[in-house]
């Protein structure tokens, strides 16, 4: 999904430079497509940065009013498999990062993505010598030096 969206005509990612997708996973089952999709991702240019999260010791999973089960009713326990993510994220150019009890590599991330050329989207050009502010400022001078110099009386009741 989101190669189709990168490749998209219509979008402004069509002409962008670099490319990053970030997949942020717990490592497990990725499905039965993984080795199409990152070939694909490998084709186009396409650096794929992973963010492993939850921990080895591996949790439950919460499913509603419970924990999830399978089919024959043990509780699934997800676990972290960072070798998978890594491998993805090496295949592409990518990098790895981690997020658990002990570990944060979200600054980290944000630091390694903003570091890729990108694609420069507007720039405008201002010309500074043609403001006119000042023929308001001459105006107020003149309004505050006539307060000044005309006084008022008022009258207190």
């Amino acid at each position: 999904m989101a190669l189709t969206k990168l490749n998209d005509q219509e979008g402004p990612s069509s002409r962008q430079k670099s490319k990053v997708i970030i997949l942020i996973s717990d490592g497990e089952d990725f499905g039965e497509n993984t080795g199409e999709s990152i070939k694909q991702i490998q084709d186009e240019g396409i650096k794929l940065f992973t963010l492993g999260v939850g921990t080895r010791q591996g949790s439950r999973l919460y499913a509603g009013s419970g924990f999830k089960t399978d089919r024959q009713g043990n509780t699934v326990i997800t676990r972290l498999d960072s070798r998978s993510l890594e491998s993805l994220a090496d295949r592409t150019g990518g990098e790895y990062f981690e997020i658990n009890e002990t570990k944060n590599d979200v600054s980290r991330l944000i630091h390694t993505i903003s570091g890729i050329e990108g694609e420069l989207r507007d720039t405008r050009f201002v010309d500074v010598s043609a403001n006119r502010y000042y023929y308001f400022l001459v105006f107020a001078l003149f309004l505050l030096v006539v307060d000044i110099i005309i006084n008022v009386k008022t009258v207190k009741i």
